[in-house]
């Protein structure tokens, strides 16, 4: 075989292993994009997994926050409630003192009144005490004071105080007999029972 013939047979190989050659490349670059992608699709994975962990995570703190803050509303908006009724208890209660300590004084007036008396000096002295004592219950009714029923009433321990028990045929059983001491109630609360005297 010749020379030239070798060369030319030689250049017909290389032709032939040319598309070989690029064919095996064009796999191995095929074969890198494809790891690449997978690597970059794990990567991406990966990512949203991190994303989706980071998204409940803040879900998490955002319900807490909220909780938190509904708690909060919650206390304020009872704290305002206490404050306004303590501030109505105080205005509809602000004479309970006061009262309280003018009841022995009215008390004192009733034994002044009950006494008999025949002396006319004294009976115009009982007349201006007894004028005196109505003035100071008409200004405690204007308060709210009023005066509790008992004689011939049925027992409330939340009304009366028992200090007697009698056998009486002439009042039902736990009915008030008599009464010692006159209770007063300032609106809706007791500010004294009275004290009383009750059938068995």
């Amino acid at each position: 075989m010749s020379q030239e013939q070798h060369v030319k047979n030689e250049e017909v190989l290389e032709e032939a292993n040319q598309p070989a050659q690029e064919t095996v490349e064009e796999i191995f670059a095929e074969a890198e994009v494809e790891a690449t992608q997978e690597a970059d699709v794990e990567t991406q994975a990966n990512e949203l997994e991190e994303a989706k962990a980071q998204i409940a995570d803040l879900e998490a703190k955002l319900e807490a926050a909220e909780n938190r803050n509904l708690r909060l509303q919650a206390d304020f908006d009872n704290i305002r409630r206490r404050s306004r009724l303590e501030a109505e208890a105080s205005e509809k209660y602000r004479a309970q003192s006061l009262i309280t300590d003018l009841l022995p004084a009215l008390d004192n007036f009733e034994r002044a009144l009950a006494m008999t008396t025949e002396n006319d000096e004294t009976k115009s002295l009982q007349q201006g005490m007894e004028m005196v004592y109505k003035s100071l219950l008409e200004a405690l009714k204007k308060e709210g004071v009023e005066l509790i029923d008992a004689v011939g009433k049925e027992f409330d321990p939340n009304f009366h105080q028992a200090v007697m028990q009698v056998e009486d045929a002439n009042f039902g059983s736990n009915i008030v007999v008599d009464e010692f001491q006159k209770g007063y109630c300032l609106k809706d609360r007791v500010i004294r029972p009275s004290m009383v005297k009750v059938n068995q």
